[in-house]
């Protein structure tokens, strides 16, 4: 049994949202045991956002005012975002819009380690499922940095996936929302 066979994700925990009408943030807090500066790498470097992120990068997000291309992996027409790294302050604040929505990155040292939050506005309507995905796409994040890959888990992949089904549902009753009828119907 490969490694990602064997991952399971933990319940929905270390979330919460801040609403502002139909735009929704999602805060995302997980305690990593990798140095802020491992994280940042991984948070910058295309070749490390392929193995976890939920879009390819053509380039570094690591400078302030550099102008990215990011391209969101498994959609079911190519969905482009160029963007402008808005702020990147070395291993600590990195803030970029991807698909309209901002997207903000905060790396605290933390017991040895790092704790990595995560600031994303996202559409209410979307907001478990979003929860569900950086949920996974963390995971996976931490799995590479431990040494033991185990697949980015993106899109369609990630909601066949019951551990997706699951977390979605949780996060929709932690954050009191319903999840999207055709979804119910596929769970």
């Amino acid at each position: 049994m490969t490694d990602r066979e064997k991952y399971a994700p933990g319940p929905a925990t270390g979330a919460q949202v801040r609403k502002d009408g139909e735009q929704w943030t999602l805060i995302l807090v997980r305690e990593l045991r990798h140095s802020p500066e491992k994280v940042w790498q991984a948070l910058i470097d295309p070749a490390q956002l392929r193995e976890w992120a939920p879009f390819d990068a053509n380039g570094s997000l690591g400078t302030a005012g550099a102008t990215v291309s990011l391209t969101t992996v498994g959609a079911p027409t190519p969905h482009v975002t160029d963007t402008v790294v808005k702020r990147a302050d070395a291993p600590r604040v990195l803030e970029y819009n991807w698909g309209g929505n901002n997207v903000l990155w905060e790396l605290e040292a933390s017991g040895g380690g790092t704790r990595l939050t995560l600031w994303a506005s996202i559409d209410r309507r979307f907001i478990s499922m979003g929860a569900a995905g950086w949920h996974i796409c963390l995971d996976v994040l931490n799995s590479l940095l431990s040494g033991a890959p185990i697949g980015r888990m993106v899109a369609g992949d990630a909601m066949m996936f019951s551990g997706w089904q699951r977390l979605n549902q949780e996060y929709a009753k932690q954050f009191g929302v319903e999840t999207p009828s055709w979804q119910r119907q596929g769970t």
